[in-house]
């Protein structure tokens, strides 16, 4: 009786794991990105629908969002808080400079600056389009202990960080 008959050949044994780790990345439930992405995607349908009621799209939220924390910032500014590109911040402050929301200021400065100031209709959406935000990570966490949540912060940061210092 051969005594490795019940093992697999080093060769053929590594094959195998390298095979089941790539399927651990492939599947979506074990992938950090699939799940990250998909949990995504739940949270902003959750919230454009309540932003619908305010002729409001989640773009636009996080541009008032920005501003609620800092009036006063410049384009290229409030470009790199939401991640967004200059053209693309440029042309949503259009529309809510036409939808009464903001106002855009030449910097005395820098006159090639252009500075985004809420009016008073976009500092009042701040409650109600804020309690919908909480409403939806109030759901999401449903009975989950806030010790475990903060340790789902503190992952979800770590694995950004990874990103950012280049693991990816």
């Amino acid at each position: 009786m051969n005594r490795n008959a019940n093992h697999k050949p080093a060769a053929a044994e590594k094959a195998a794991e390298e095979k089941d780790a790539k399927d651990l990345w492939l599947d979506p439930q074990t992938s950090a990105g699939y799940l990250v992405r998909d949990t995504h995607l739940a949270f902003a349908k959750a919230l454009r629908a309540r932003l619908q009621q305010h002729d409001m799209t989640t773009g636009q939220y996080f541009f008032l969002r920005a501003l609620w924390i800092e009036e006063g910032l410049s384009q290229r500014e409030l470009s790199r808080r939401v991640g967004t590109t200059e053209p693309t911040t440029a042309s949503a402050m259009r529309v809510l400079d036409k939808k009464g929301l903001v106002r855009r200021v030449r910097n005395t400065g820098d006159r090639r600056t252009v500075n985004i100031f809420l009016t008073d209709r976009g500092r009042g959406l701040r409650g109600a389009l804020l309690a919908h935000a909480r409403d939806i990570n109030r759901a999401a966490a449903g009975d989950i202990a806030a010790v475990e949540l903060d340790r789902a912060f503190d992952i979800l940061r770590t694995l950004k960080r990874n990103l950012d210092d280049g693991a990816g």
